[in-house]
């Protein structure tokens, strides 16, 4: 069944590649379809499109097709086109025309821009709660190893004293940043493009406030055309909050790669969290990270795709829009597991200790002694250059005790600040009131 179809059946090989994976993707926004038709009828009956007892059975039917797409039970037809199309046959062959009033005052397009919406609401919802204990995980092993030392590297050479306390840190504090830009995500997923219609508006003096409140969004896209036009751009800018929280997990697994390695050996894991070879009886290999790495590079491609498979569209909606889903979709799942997969592995994580003991590291020490100098009174560029040319005569003395102090520094790593900064950013999400909203919809 097709919603548009009049006496003309498109060719089959025109319909099977129009289609697409379109059925199997629709599946991830069953349920938030639902959601925005229960919004929809409610302002058809406050407008007088709808009689309060067609309004009681639509939602009376609704309600228990959700139930059945909550408890796994929902099924899309193999002759039905699409889950509006489903739904809309479901209504109709239980109610007759009654189910047949639900598409007034939309189209397609808004249709799906709604649920896309919303699908992307409760997911960027996930991730931040996916990230939370993981972040939570960093800053407690930042903590709990703080005093051991290892090596800092730019340009992948030895360049000052580091510590683990530092390294779990940096990579609490970068989720912070990363969940600002979830946030970012979440403002423009927050808006409810519902009413725009097919990107024209519509003739029905239809409430798009009303279905705003119902649905929990913060604000209306105003705009039907820009409503229409946000197709793609929310999608991109969604994923580019999803790039960076990978981004951050493919640096930290890299890290962690390099660290196992045995010319490194900063850290083991148990047997059990590593993989071993066919014909090499010594290998533990850091499995787990190299996939993190590749999925998550992998993510952080998302944008540019995204940007690419719309960048010479004009205004209006186009088919193009429609594979966007395949790549977005299940991004989510995916980063969610590296995420967790992540927070098992460094729960088991072994520091090796008193790694800058070996005197191959004594040359992290060389600023250490330089800043001593200068603290004496010695100017700077003198104190480095009398530090560089002990170095270059065999002459060169250190000290493996650092004292830092400054804010983020080895021996003040600013903890509960980061964590503060977390609370705050997670906080200015308006999880409850979504919630609420969507739980008023759906009561019995």
């Amino acid at each position: 069944m097709k919603l548009w179809q009049k006496d003309i059946a498109s060719l089959k090989e025109v319909e099977n590649f129009t289609v697409g994976n379109d059925r199997e993707m629709d599946m991830y926004l069953a349920s938030f379809d639902v959601l925005g038709s229960l919004a929809h009828i409610e302002m058809l009956e406050s407008v007088g499109l709808l009689t309060k007892e067609e309004l009681t059975q639509l939602q009376q039917e609704l309600k228990s097709i959700y139930k059945q797409i909550q408890n796994g039970e929902f099924i899309l037809q193999d002759d039905v086109e699409d889950i509006h199309s489903q739904i809309e046959l479901l209504l109709t062959k239980k109610l007759g025309d009654v189910g047949k009033k639900i598409h007034s005052a939309r189209s397609r397009n808004d249709q799906v821009l709604v649920d896309v919406k919303l699908f992307l609401r409760r997911e960027l919802e996930e991730l931040v709660k996916t990230i939370q204990p993981f972040f939570e995980l960093l800053q407690t092993q930042s903590e709990k190893y703080k005093a051991d030392l290892l090596p800092g590297y730019t340009h992948l050479q030895l360049a000052m004293p580091s510590s683990f306390g530092l390294w779990f840190g940096a990579y609490a504090e970068s989720l912070v940043d990363d969940v600002v830009t979830v946030k970012a995500a979440y403002d423009v997923a927050n808006k409810n493009p519902l009413g725009s219609a097919a990107g024209y508006g519509s003739s029905f003096p239809i409430n798009r406030k009303l279905t705003t409140e119902l649905l929990g969004f913060a604000d209306l896209n105003y705009n039907v055309v820009y409503a229409q036009m946000g197709r793609g751009k929310a999608e991109r800018v969604v994923a580019q909050s999803l790039a960076n929280v990978a981004s951050t997990l493919a640096k930290l697994s890299m890290d962690a790669c390099l660290f196992l390695n045995q010319n490194f050996a900063f850290v083991s894991f148990p047997a059990e969290l590593t993989t071993g070879s066919s014909i090499m009886p010594h290998k533990k290999n850091p499995d787990v990270f190299e996939l993190i790495r590749s999925h998550c590079n992998k993510i952080a491609a998302l944008p540019n795709e995204i940007t690419m498979m719309t960048t010479n569209l004009p205004s209006g909606y186009h088919r193009d829009l429609q594979l966007l889903k395949e790549h977005l979709f299940p991004a989510f799942k995916i980063l969610k597991d590296c995420i967790e997969i992540a927070r098992l592995m460094l729960s088991n994580i072994e520091v090796k200790k008193d790694i800058l003991a070996d005197e191959k590291y004594k040359y992290l020490f060389s600023v250490e002694e330089v800043n001593k100098l200068v603290n004496k009174g010695m100017p700077f560029r003198d104190a480095y250059k009398t530090v560089g040319l002990d170095i270059e005569a065999g002459k060169f003395t250190y000290d493996t005790n650092v004292n830092h102090t400054h804010e983020g520094s080895i021996g003040n790593l600013c903890t509960l600040e980061i964590k503060t900064q977390m609370e705050k950013v997670i906080g200015s999400f308006p999880f409850e009131k979504v919630t609420s909203a969507i739980s008023a919809l759906i009561k019995s």
